[in-house]
């Protein structure tokens, strides 16, 4: 039975969306969409939920904020209902052992360890304690535990902090410029004699090297390129406008006109 003065109650809280969540997959009573749902087919809808979270908060969007966050929240009640379904497990066992996790890594807050630790210190226990937990759980070689599932990007430089602990890195910015130097000459000198397969490969070791260059550099690959994005559709958009007052489409343009358009935006932003 479901509780329906629960689902109808605007102050219900967690309780009430995981009751919500219950109702829509309930076998016979439930919504034919959800229902047909799995694992598989849920999880790019909670990549994305993600994505819209680190966007709103990139546009310091707060009003969408909370509408986000909770898109995101119902991702994990959509996979622990269909857990439960499983007998796997519970969203109540999801958060305790959330819970338990944050803990065990926080001895100097909830343990007898003092807190009068640098940040740093404290991420430098954070990975040993990370360390423990993955040899706990029988994962012995470096890279293990980095999630194949994670942007391509974000896995690149995880897989390299990893490989960074025990020594397997450059010691120098200068050396991963230059070795973007060569991989880009390497691109541009081959690419005519390549397939299409090894240009792919070839294009994917030298987004992996800028990858290291951003860890190196201490800059967050995803979000320089989320503003690059931002950037770059800001500017289109006032490309458009800019031909829209010349009776214009871009269609009707040329590279020549919408690059000078281009510089008189950039010049625009500059001198705000």
């Amino acid at each position: 039975m479901r509780d329906d003065d629960l689902i109808h109650n605007p102050h219900g809280g967690m309780p009430r969306l995981v009751e919500i969540m219950r109702a829509l997959r309930h076998p016979d009573t439930g919504c034919p969409w959800d229902l047909e749902q799995t694992f598989a087919t849920i999880a790019p809808y909670t990549i994305e939920e993600a994505y819209e979270v680190a966007d709103a908060i990139e546009r310091e969007a707060w009003d969408e904020l909370k509408g986000e966050l909770g898109d995101l929240l119902f991702q994990s009640v959509f996979h622990a209902q269909m857990a439960e379904e499983k007998g796997l497990f519970t969203f109540d066992q999801v958060a305790d052992t959330m819970s338990d996790k944050m803990v065990a890594r926080h001895p100097h807050v909830f343990g007898n360890e003092s807190n009068a630790k640098s940040a740093e210190q404290q991420t430098q226990d954070w990975e040993a304690i990370k360390a423990r937990e993955r040899a706990a759980k029988a994962q012995k070689g470096t890279l293990d535990g980095v999630a194949v599932g994670l942007p391509a990007l974000l896995r690149a430089v995880k897989l390299q902090k990893r490989a960074a602990r025990v020594g397997f890195d450059w010691p120098s910015t200068d050396q991963v410029l230059d070795k973007i130097e060569e991989e880009a000459r390497e691109l541009h000198e081959a690419r005519t004699e390549l397939t299409q397969t090894e240009i792919e490969e070839e294009l994917g070791d030298l987004l992996f090297v800028i990858a290291n260059l951003a860890r190196h550099l201490d800059v967050d690959p995803e979000a320089a390129l989320r503003a690059a994005n931002a950037k770059f559709t800001r500017r289109f958009e006032r490309i458009e406008a800019l031909l829209a007052a010349r009776g214009k489409t871009p269609h009707m343009s040329n590279l020549e006109e919408m690059d000078a358009l281009w510089d008189q935006a950039k010049r625009e932003e500059k001198q705000r």
